[in-house]
Protein backbone atom coordinates (compact mmCIF):
# COMPACT_ATOMS: atom_id res chain seq x y z
CA UNK A 1 0.00 0.00 0.00
CA UNK A 2 1.36 3.37 -1.19
CA UNK A 3 2.40 5.92 2.07
CA UNK A 4 1.77 9.08 -0.61
CA UNK A 5 -0.96 11.27 0.78
CA UNK A 6 -0.97 13.45 -1.97
CA UNK A 7 -1.85 11.10 -4.65
CA UNK A 8 -5.63 12.13 -5.23
CA UNK A 9 -8.15 9.56 -5.30
CA UNK A 10 -10.42 11.11 -8.02
CA UNK A 11 -9.21 13.03 -10.45
CA UNK A 12 -9.90 17.02 -10.42
CA UNK A 13 -10.18 17.18 -14.16
CA UNK A 14 -10.66 15.38 -17.31
CA UNK A 15 -9.28 15.48 -20.37
CA UNK A 16 -11.25 14.52 -23.98
CA UNK A 17 -9.63 12.27 -26.44
CA UNK A 18 -8.13 15.10 -28.71
CA UNK A 19 -6.24 16.08 -25.50
CA UNK A 20 -5.24 13.11 -24.54
CA UNK A 21 -3.59 12.58 -27.88
CA UNK A 22 -2.21 15.87 -28.12
CA UNK A 23 -0.37 15.54 -24.63
CA UNK A 24 0.94 11.98 -25.57
CA UNK A 25 1.91 13.28 -28.50
CA UNK A 26 3.92 16.29 -26.93
CA UNK A 27 5.47 13.60 -23.84
CA UNK A 28 6.59 11.29 -26.93
CA UNK A 29 8.62 14.25 -28.33
CA UNK A 30 12.56 12.96 -27.97
CA UNK A 31 13.69 15.93 -25.42
CA UNK A 32 10.80 15.30 -23.05
CA UNK A 33 12.08 15.39 -19.57
CA UNK A 34 10.36 12.16 -17.89
CA UNK A 35 10.52 13.59 -14.41
CA UNK A 36 7.90 16.16 -15.32
CA UNK A 37 4.38 15.48 -14.89
CA UNK A 38 1.38 18.08 -16.49
CA UNK A 39 1.19 20.88 -14.80
CA UNK A 40 -2.81 22.07 -14.18
CA UNK A 41 -3.34 25.17 -12.30
CA UNK A 42 -4.62 28.75 -11.91
CA UNK A 43 -2.84 32.29 -11.71
CA UNK A 44 -3.56 35.43 -11.68
CA UNK A 45 -4.54 37.61 -14.85
CA UNK A 46 -5.54 37.90 -18.17
CA UNK A 47 -9.58 39.76 -19.24
CA UNK A 48 -11.52 37.97 -16.52
CA UNK A 49 -8.99 37.93 -13.30
CA UNK A 50 -7.38 34.53 -13.29
CA UNK A 51 -5.88 32.73 -16.63
CA UNK A 52 -5.48 28.36 -16.78
CA UNK A 53 -1.79 27.28 -16.29
CA UNK A 54 -1.10 24.13 -18.62
CA UNK A 55 2.19 22.92 -19.10
CA UNK A 56 4.79 20.52 -18.00
CA UNK A 57 6.89 20.65 -14.92
CA UNK A 58 8.66 19.09 -11.90
CA UNK A 59 6.28 18.30 -9.03
CA UNK A 60 6.40 20.21 -6.14
CA UNK A 61 6.19 18.42 -2.35
CA UNK A 62 2.93 20.24 -1.72
CA UNK A 63 1.15 19.23 -4.65
CA UNK A 64 -1.62 16.82 -5.98
CA UNK A 65 -0.33 14.07 -7.65
CA UNK A 66 -2.98 12.33 -9.80
CA UNK A 67 -3.16 10.59 -13.67
CA UNK A 68 -5.52 10.57 -16.41
CA UNK A 69 -5.31 7.96 -19.04
CA UNK A 70 -2.01 7.50 -18.02
CA UNK A 71 -0.87 10.89 -18.51
CA UNK A 72 1.23 11.76 -14.79
CA UNK A 73 -0.27 15.10 -13.87
CA UNK A 74 0.25 17.55 -10.96
CA UNK A 75 -1.43 20.58 -9.29
CA UNK A 76 -1.08 22.80 -6.48
CA UNK A 77 -4.13 21.69 -3.68
CA UNK A 78 -5.06 25.94 -3.66
CA UNK A 79 -6.22 25.48 -7.20
CA UNK A 80 -8.49 22.58 -6.87
CA UNK A 81 -11.15 25.08 -5.69
CA UNK A 82 -11.42 26.42 -8.87
CA UNK A 83 -10.67 23.63 -11.37
CA UNK A 84 -12.57 21.09 -9.78
CA UNK A 85 -14.76 19.67 -12.66
CA UNK A 86 -13.22 21.13 -15.67
CA UNK A 87 -12.66 19.63 -19.08
CA UNK A 88 -10.04 20.02 -20.63
CA UNK A 89 -10.11 19.33 -24.71
CA UNK A 90 -7.70 20.05 -27.74
CA UNK A 91 -8.92 21.67 -30.96
CA UNK A 92 -6.96 21.18 -34.25
CA UNK A 93 -8.57 22.80 -36.50
CA UNK A 94 -7.98 25.75 -39.14
CA UNK A 95 -9.69 28.35 -37.09
CA UNK A 96 -9.15 27.55 -33.60
CA UNK A 97 -6.04 25.53 -32.31
CA UNK A 98 -4.90 24.92 -28.99
CA UNK A 99 -6.18 23.84 -25.29
CA UNK A 100 -9.82 24.64 -24.15
CA UNK A 101 -11.39 24.47 -21.15
CA UNK A 102 -15.00 24.04 -19.71
CA UNK A 103 -14.90 25.25 -16.45
CA UNK A 104 -18.08 24.45 -14.65
CA UNK A 105 -16.15 26.77 -11.38
CA UNK A 106 -16.32 29.84 -13.60
CA UNK A 107 -18.92 32.73 -13.14
CA UNK A 108 -17.75 34.28 -16.46
CA UNK A 109 -14.81 33.68 -19.27
CA UNK A 110 -13.12 35.76 -21.54
CA UNK A 111 -13.74 35.78 -25.14
CA UNK A 112 -10.14 33.91 -26.00
CA UNK A 113 -11.64 31.60 -23.43
CA UNK A 114 -7.97 31.46 -21.65
CA UNK A 115 -9.19 33.56 -18.47
CA UNK A 116 -12.52 33.39 -15.93
CA UNK A 117 -13.91 35.15 -12.92
CA UNK A 118 -15.75 32.72 -9.87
Amino acid sequence: MSTDTNIALQTPVTFTAGAISEINRLMAEPDFDQQQRLRVGVKGGGCSGMTYVLGFDVPKAEDEIFSIEGIPCCMEKSHQIYLYGMEIDWQGGLNSRGFTFKNPNASSTCGCGTSFAV
